[in-house]
């Protein structure tokens, strides 16, 4: 692995012609051609049944287009009400739905995430004296739901309401558009095809955004073209070496940035008792505030797979050490969280101090922000660290109880 590839991908994810790379935007497609050729031409397998490196799967948008809620025979203006539904239509009165409650004393984000996790459809009366947290959910959830599933459930829907509920009705109707996404999936075939090494990163981004000095293009480099190029690099790498003990997957995510749909897709793939371990690579363009030659990983108290990372580099003058921003709850905001609830040593490894980074999610995450030599120096160091688990000699401890918090942190 060297500097001058790294420069190369990442600029080249990184340029306007990319467009920022908005998962739903015109230059997502041009982004997966570019890591599918690097792919081919490093000479990776594609996954069985596949005759490409995409793992192509269809979502499906579904915004309002027409509502009508009353309740106790008196019609609520639009403010007082939003959905979260998988349906074209819904129709709901007491016959045919069930009433749950978020009162005074509970805490909002706890119950909206157990109520929209469940496998019921249900009408959730909220209490007025949570109208702040309500009308910040109604904003986002008004423009539009996704799903993969269309009739799927839950189909909820959320009511701002004082007082005793006697009676409802209920009628939302949804335009539904389809597109079609795309993950870029390649692999090195293990001597054990049942244990399973994923090396991961997140190639959309946010696109096209309002202009500062006349940009409008945010063009994602450290964001996270820099942990695109860590996955491309990884899989020259051990694509030289013999055979692995165990089988490395190598995969970029899309619409990371939208709600981790390519990783939630790709984790209904596979079995995740096969997956030994996760290695999520996110944004390692620049020096965290210890210095260079050091990377921190998130959910390190979870397994032991961050004991493991620190053990096998402790001969060379590169640290990994535990997240040092335990407050931003960064183990449940990437790719690795849709495995970790599944019980994967998934964790994700970066090294940009967002504290004080003012690029992120700006038109100024350019690539002459970065540090070419800090950021090979970090994959040199994933690679040596991840030996001892590709080699089958070490074996990252389960993440277990993770069901919940992760329910109610997405």
């Amino acid at each position: 692995m060297s500097e001058q590839n790294v420069s190369r991908i990442i600029q080249t994810l990184s340029s306007d012609q990319m467009k920022g790379r908005h998962a739903f935007g015109s230059g997502i497609d041009n982004a997966a051609d570019f890591i599918s050729a690097e792919f081919d031409q490093i000479g990776l397998s594609t996954l069985p049944d596949h005759d490409s490196y995409r793992q192509e799967f269809n979502i499906y948008a579904l915004k309002p287009k027409q509502a009508l809620v009353s309740v106790n025979n008196k019609e609520l203006g639009d403010q007082h009400y939003f959905g979260l539904t998988n349906a074209e239509m819904v129709n709901w009165t007491p016959e045919n739905s069930d009433v749950h409650y978020i009162s005074e004393q509970d805490n909002y984000r706890d119950k909206f995430g157990e109520y929209s996790s469940d496998d019921q459809s249900s009408v959730i009366i909220v209490d007025k004296e949570h109208e702040k947290w309500f009308h910040r959910y109604r904003t986002y959830f008004t423009r539009s739901n996704r799903t993969f599933e269309l009739d799927s459930k839950p189909n909820d829907v959320f009511i701002l309401f004082d007082g005793k509920i006697d009676s409802y009705d209920i009628t939302l109707e949804n335009n539904i558009k389809s597109q079609t996404l795309s993950n870029v999936v390649g692999k090195i075939e293990g001597k054990r095809e049942n244990e399973i090494v994923l090396f991961t990163a997140h190639y959309d981004h946010i696109g096209v955004v309002s202009a500062v000095d006349e940009d409008s293009i945010a063009n994602g480099a450290n964001d996270n073209a820099s942990g695109v190029s860590a996955v491309i690099e990884l899989a020259r790498y051990f694509q030289k070496m013999p055979k692995p003990e165990r089988t490395l997957y190598f995969v970029g995510f899309t619409a990371e940035e939208v709600g981790g749909y390519g990783s939630k897709f790709f984790s209904r793939q596979l079995n995740p008792d096969k997956i030994t371990a996760m290695f999520n690579i996110e944004m390692i363009g620049k020096p965290a505030v210890e210095g260079p030659n050091s990377a921190w990983i998130t959910g390190f108290d979870k397994s032991t797979f961050g004991e493991i990372l620190q053990n096998s580099v402790s001969d060379s003058n590169f640290v990994f050490y535990p997240d040092p921003y335990p407050n931003q709850n960064l183990f449940y905001r990437s790719d690795n969280a849709t495995l970790a609830k599944l019980g994967v040593p998934a964790h994700t490894i970066s090294t940009t101090p967002i504290d004080v980074d003012q690029d992120y999610h700006n038109v100024t995450d350019e690539f002459s922000t970065l540090n070419i030599l800090h950021t090979t120096n970090t994959i040199k160091a994933i690679a040596k660290a991840a030996k001892v688990i590709i080699s089958a000699e070490q074996t990252p401890t389960r993440i277990t109880n993770e069901e919940e918090n992760l329910t109610s942190n997405n």
